[in-house]
């Protein structure tokens, strides 16, 4: 018996469906925001992103700079 039969297709089919169906509406409440403006977690986010890319792109110039 293989890996790759009837049972296992339509349950992976299923399940990939389902899977779309959750991110979708995941995805959807999200984006509500009751105020209309950015939320902390948000902001929060966005500036620990910019500290680590900033951080990351600091160091590896001063890597290459070293003799």
């Amino acid at each position: 018996m293989g890996i790759l039969n009837k049972r296992n297709a339509v349950l992976g089919w299923a399940t990939w469906q389902v899977g779309k169906a959750a991110a979708k509406r995941k995805a959807k409440q999200s984006l509500k925001d009751d105020d209309g403006g950015m939320s902390k977690k948000k902001v929060a986010g966005a500036l620990a992103a910019a500290g680590g890319a900033l951080y990351f792109w600091r160091r590896s110039r001063s890597d290459g700079e070293s003799e």
